[in-house]
């Protein structure tokens, strides 16, 4: 399948970052090598990066009536995404701040303002549009309501989802009925697992993916940054992907380019196996940057890099 289509329940936060050696210490005020403001959200980072990487994008993104909301109408018309994803509230437009070292670790800040708007109402407006889609997908910087009524929309027509459980809370079992993928890190990996699942990481992934099995989720997609990914399926042996091996400028947004890999890839066409290096070369190129949205590939690049890169 060429041009893929994919609608996206996104967020968007006016996104801060700052690039210092090492992460501060409590009451401590640190000097930065580097800083950038722009368009973010890890809901408007998939947007984005299936957008460049061919896909036709559609969506749902919430902003406020404030000067950041500007920031994000600005955005979608520079990535040709259509200005009809924006729904816009009377509150403040979501905003984050990030700490990145020069060794590639981070932190972050991030508050939700108007993406806790979002509403089922705008869902459903929106069905036609979601429903035509090859691939709905959501992620936890909008509230359960919103994902939920898409996803239910999307089962009904067909329409496989795909659930991005980050930043992560419990996931309801009314959302896992109707979730297709699930992609966490490793973090939220155990945080579903919970105390009593403790190993290797491959025996903590296999428990949580066969209660995922019997709710109907049909993969569950576990990032593990430097040590790859791996895809666990029914009836299926784990598929790993070792991660390109770079050097690490930036992680923040890798998980977000690695998902939009990885789903734009599966609605092609492409078997699991290729969608996992897809998605691993597009997190290896956020990577190797400094912030997220210009170093988000297009499939010029990522074909390029494909190309000269010799897969891990």
């Amino acid at each position: 399948m060429s041009n893929p289509s994919l609608f996206v329940l996104a967020s968007f936060v006016a996104a801060s970052v700052a690039q210092i050696t090492r992460l501060p210490r409590v009451g401590e005020s640190l000097r930065a090598h580097a800083f950038s403001i722009e368009a973010g959200g890890k809901g408007f980072n998939l947007l984005v990066a299936a957008r460049r990487l061919g896909a036709s994008v559609d969506g749902l993104m919430a902003v406020g009536t404030d000067l950041h909301a500007g920031l994000a109408e600005k955005a979608l018309a520079e990535e040709g995404l259509p200005a009809r994803i924006l729904v816009q509230y009377p509150t403040q437009t979501g905003a984050g701040i990030g700490f990145v070292t020069t060794g590639g670790e981070d932190c972050l800040a991030v508050f939700p303002g108007a993406n806790s708007f979002l509403s089922e109402q705008d869902v459903v407006s929106a069905a036609p549009r979601l429903s035509a889609a090859d691939l709905v997908l959501a992620q936890f910087e909008i509230e359960d309501g919103p994902i939920v009524a898409a996803f239910r929309l999307a089962r009904a027509a067909g329409v496989r989802t795909l659930l991005n459980p980050s930043p992560y809370r419990p996931v309801s079992e009314a959302l896992l009925r109707t979730t297709s993928i699930l992609v966490v890190n490793e973090t939220e990996l155990h945080h579903m697992a919970g105390d009593g699942e403790v190993g290797p990481i491959e025996a903590v992934a296999g428990g949580v993916a066969s209660r995922l099995f019997a709710c109907g989720v049909e993969m569950l997609l576990v990032t593990l940054g430097a040590a790859g990914a791996v895809l666990h399926r029914p009836d299926e042996p784990p598929l790993w992907q070792p991660a390109f091996p770079v050097p690490v400028v930036d992680t923040i947004g890798a998980g977000d380019a690695f998902t939009a890999g990885f789903a734009t890839a599966l609605a092609e066409g492409l078997a699991p196996a290729d969608a996992l290096v897809r998605g691993a070369a597009c997190g290896a190129l956020v990577v190797r940057r400094f912030g997220v949205l210009g170093a988000l590939p297009t499939t010029a690049d990522l074909q390029s890099y494909l190309s000269s890169t010799a897969a891990p």
